[in-house]
Parts: C-alpha cells; structure tokens; sequence
C-alpha cells in the first residue's frame, strides 16, 4: 500500500501550478498574521473547495442529517452548468476538489462529467460513496473522468454489524463495486482513483479493525483509513463511541460525563483556505456546517470572490479568532479526526 498511497501524495502535488502556488502562499500567510494580530484578513482564494452534488441519500445512518432526513435546508441536485460557472471563476486558484457534503454523490447522474471538467483543469479531485452504485458502467466512467481518490465508506467486515449503522445498506454491494472499480483500473491501465476504505470506528464495529485491514488488502484497496465517529449527543455517553480511546473523539471524566479531546483553539486554518458550496449555490464555512446554517453568500446572485471576500465571512472568521466555542458548528469538531494505516 505505501507505494500507491506515496504516488497519490505525488499526484496531488503536481497540481500546485506557480500560480496556484503564489495564490496558496498568500492564503497561508494571511492565516498566520490573523493569527498573531487577532485581526480576521484573507489574501487569495481557496486552495480547496468542497462541491456538494446532492442532499439525498440511499440510506438511513443514525448520525447523518441525510440519513435522518432531518435537513431544514431543501434537498436537490447540483445542476452541471451552475458547477461549471463557479469552477470557472475558481480554476486557476483550486489545487483540490471535493464532490461529497451530503448526501451520496452518486445519485447526480452527472457527477463523472463534472469531475471530469475539473480533471481537464488540472485540479485533484476526490468523492465519497457508500459504493451501492458503482456497477461496472458506472467504475468505467469514474476511471475515465480522472477522478483521483475515491472513498468508500465500509463500516463493517459482516452485514449484521454493517447495518447496525449503514441503516438500509448492503455490504455486499460494498464489496462487489469495490471489485468492479479494481477490474476497471486494470482493464483501463490506470493508476487511478486511489481507492480507500474509510472505516468510521464506533463500539459495535471496533472489533473489525484488523478484519477490514486484512480484506482491504484482499481486495487490491489502495488506503485504509480509520475515521472517528462525530455522535451528537455525547455528553452523557453514548452506544457509538468506540471502548479503545485512540478512536473516539471523546474522553470520559471522572464525574461520568464526556467531552471532546481536543481543546477548542481560536483559529481554524479551513476558514482561510477552503469552504463547501451546497447544490443551490450557498457558500459555508465547513463541512460541519451541515445544514447551511452560516449562509456566508449565494453564488446565484453574486460571484465567490465578493463572497469570500465579504464582510460576513470576514466578521465571521474574526468571531472564530475570538472565542470559537461560541460558534455552533465547531463544538463537536475536532482535529485529526481519521488514521491512516
């Protein structure tokens, strides 16, 4: 593995053009003299976006505002020609593209074009699935739109434990479009997508760690990634987090009750140098912004650059360098949140 994981390092850095290289210099350094001064500036545009395709998802998992069908925000799709407007005003700064917010991409029927536009803009590009549509049709048109990392969501080696929280999936659609994406790199000669398996450790599936390792390898699966579990409601414990504590991203206290591990800095470096564009257009903050609470700007009315250079996104990254435990959304975030093996 660490031979395909170290090419795919590579091929990411390849995309970082002297242009983008001057714009991602600029970005890191209004960072750290925000920072220092507690003065909110930004110089350049993102270095990564994250594109939402869709809010709607196949399946009903228990921590998911998608699965829970608990979004206040509406549900559709990303429409290609409101992408390609917005890709073409970002081109030259985007080293990195995410096609996952919500939802599960690949119910946008034109997600293998839209990938490969940024594919032809010389731009990284990465998705996450739960694989349950990724029949060999579909594998061939992701090789082919260039796509170069694709996540599979695999939260357990057998389906009783599987299901207990990929509510309504079936593991063995896992497995088998992780084979039929392996089948079509090889018939294709292509080197990508760098496949991972990302396992979202929580107590019923903590015991399969080794288990998803030795099948990841049986597979021909290029990473695993161990992901820690975000649980709403934590506080007084919870049947989700995981008993070993290098998985869980809470800590219990002596009193009985838990809390994050991680303190809560104020200073975030996604707020200089990335954001999420939902499928209607509207700009937020992060990822954990799930359901579009902090509307920082709507590029059907307006260009991301006044967006991003706005006063509500100023006044909201000053916010952040104030006292960030005040902000909603970053209460149950914490950093260094996956492991890679």
């Amino acid at each position: 593995m660490k031979s395909t994981v170290w090419h795919d390092r590579i091929n990411l850095m390849k995309r970082f053009t002297p242009h983008r290289l001057a714009n991602a210099s600029r970005i890191l350094w209004s960072y750290y003299k925000s920072r220092i001064t507690g003065k909110a500036q930004i110089k350049g545009l993102p270095i990564s976006v994250a594109f939402e395709p869709t809010t709607s998802c196949n399946l009903r998992c228990p921590e998911c505002p998608s699965g829970l069908r608990s979004f206040t925000r509406p549900t559709g799709m990303l429409e290609k020609n409101s992408y390609l407007q917005w890709l073409n005003e970002l081109q030259q700064s985007l080293c990195y593209i995410t096609f996952y917010f919500q939802g599960e991409p690949f119910l946008n029927k034109s997600l293998p074009d839209m990938i490969l536009e940024a594919h032809r803009r010389n731009i990284y590009t990465a998705t996450s699935t739960n694989a349950h549509y990724l029949n060999s049709e579909m594998c061939k048109k992701i090789v082919e739109s260039g796509l170069d990392k694709l996540i599979i969501s695999i939260d357990g080696t057998t389906q009783d434990v599987y299901e207990s929280y990929r509510v309504g999936g079936k593991l063995s659609k896992v497995l088998d479009g992780t084979k039929n994406m392996v089948v079509a790199k090889k018939q294709l000669r292509s080197r990508t997508p760098h496949l991972v398996f990302q396992f979202l450790v929580v107590q019923p599936n903590e015991h399969q760690i080794d288990e998803v390792k030795l099948l990841a390898k049986t597979l021909g699966v290029d990473e695993v990634i161990f992901k820690t579990a975000q649980v709403y409601n934590y506080e007084h414990g919870n049947n989700l987090i995981p008993l070993q504590s290098k998985y869980a991203r809470y800590k219990r206290l002596a009193n009985g009750t838990y809390q994050i591990k991680n303190k809560l800095l104020n200073h975030c470096w996604k707020m200089w140098h990335s954001c999420v564009i939902t499928w209607d257009g509207k700009v937020v903050p992060c990822c954990f912004d799930k359901d579009a609470k902090y509307k920082l700007g709507d590029l059907t009315k307006e260009t991301f650059k006044s967006v991003w250079l706005s006063d509500p996104y100023k006044q909201f990254r000053q916010s952040l360098l104030q006292s960030r435990k005040e902000i909603d959304i970053c209460t149950n975030c914490t950093e260094g949140t996956k492991v890679w093996v």
